[in-house]
C-alpha cells in the first residue's frame, strides 16, 4: 500500500524535484510501501496506518484538500497519542491551534469520543489572523472560521472550540488532569506559555505531541523548549514526521 501526494513545502524548483522524485520511484525494486508528501519519501514500510479502518474513514471523510491529505502520517501520529490517552483511567484531551479542527475531528471519529462523556476534549485557536501577533496567517483564518468550526463539532458535546490567545486564555478554559495533548502554535512564546500552564497537569503515561518541533521553519521553538524540558529531565524525540514526541512522567 502506498500513500503518494505532491505536497512538498519550500521546493524552488518544482518541475525538477517532481521528476527526481518520479525517477527514484521507477528505480526502486518494489514500488510498495511508498510514502510521499509532507516533505517525506520513504519506500519499504509498512504504513500500518493505512489498513486501520476507523482512521482511514475519518480521514476520507474530512481531510479534504491536497494539503490536509498529505499530513496523514502526522494525524496518525496525533490519533496514536490520543487512543493511548484513553488508556489511561481519566484525564481530557487538549488541542492548541487547532485552525480548521481537521485532526481533531478525525480523532473524534475514530475514538467515537462523543461517547466518552467522563471525557473532555478542550480546542483553542485566534481562527482570525492579527498582523500584530508573531503567528502567521493561515489561508482560511477569518471572522466566520471560529463559527464554522464550532459547528462542525456540534455533535461531539463533550469537545469544546475556545477562541483566544494562548496562553492566556488557558487561564480561563482548561483541563485540570490531561491525558493526550497536542500543540501546534507555530510560535515559541506561546508553546512555552502553554507548557508552563499545562505540562504539570498532564497524567503519568500522558502523550505530547509538538507538531513543530522538527521542521528548520520553526526552530526556535526547538530552541526554546529544549532547555525547557532539559530543565525537568526531559529529552523530546524528534519523529521523521517534523513532530516531536514526549512521554510524560512521574505520578498522579
Amino acid at each position: 500500500m502506498n500513500h503518494l501526494t505532491g505536497v512538498f513545502f519550500g521546493i524552488a524548483d518544482q518541475p525538477a524535484f517532481f521528476k527526481g522524485l518520479q525517477q527514484s520511484i521507477n528505480s526502486l525494486m518494489y514500488v510498495d510501501g511508498i510514502y510521499s508528501g509532507d516533505n517525506l519519501f520513504t519506500f519499504g514500510r509498512n504504513l500500518s496506518f493505512l489498513g486501520d479502518e476507523a482512521l482511514m474513514t475519518a480521514f476520507r471523510k474530512h481531510a479534504t484538500n491536497q494539503i490536509e491529505q498529505a499530513l496523514l502520517w502526522r494525524i496518525a501520529v496525533v490519533a496514536w497519542g490520543a487512543m493511548n490517552g484513553m488508556r489511561l483511567a481519566e484525564g481530557d484531551f487538549v488541542e492548541c491551534a487547532c485552525y480548521k479542527g481537521t485532526t481533531a475531528r478525525i480523532v473524534c471519529d475514530v475514538l467515537d469520543f462523543a461517547q466518552h462523556t467522563d471525557r473532555h476534549y478542550y480546542l483553542y485557536d485566534l481562527f482570525d489572523h492579527d498582523p500584530s501577533l508573531p503567528h502567521h496567517a493561515m489561508p482560511e483564518h477569518g471572522k466566520e472560521l471560529y463559527a464554522w468550526v464550532q459547528q462542525r463539532f456540534a455533535d461531539v458535546p463533550n469537545a469544546t472550540v475556545t477562541q483566544g490567545r494562548v496562553p492566556e486564555v488557558l487561564h480561563e478554559v482548561a483541563p485540570q488532569r490531561i491525558a493526550f495533548m497536542h500543540l501546534d502554535l507555530n510560535n515559541a512564546a506561546a508553546e512555552l506559555g502553554a507548557l508552563e500552564v499545562l505540562f504539570e497537569r498532564m497524567l503519568p503515561g500522558a502523550i505530547l505531541i509538538l507538531d513543530d518541533y522538527g521542521w528548520q521553519g520553526y526552530r526556535a521553538q526547538k530552541e526554546a523548549e529544549d532547555p525547557w524540558f532539559a530543565a525537568r529531565g526531559y529529552r523530546v524525540l524528534e519523529l521523521p514526521t517534523g513532530q516531536g514526541m514526549l512521554i510524560k512522567q512521574g505520578t498522579s
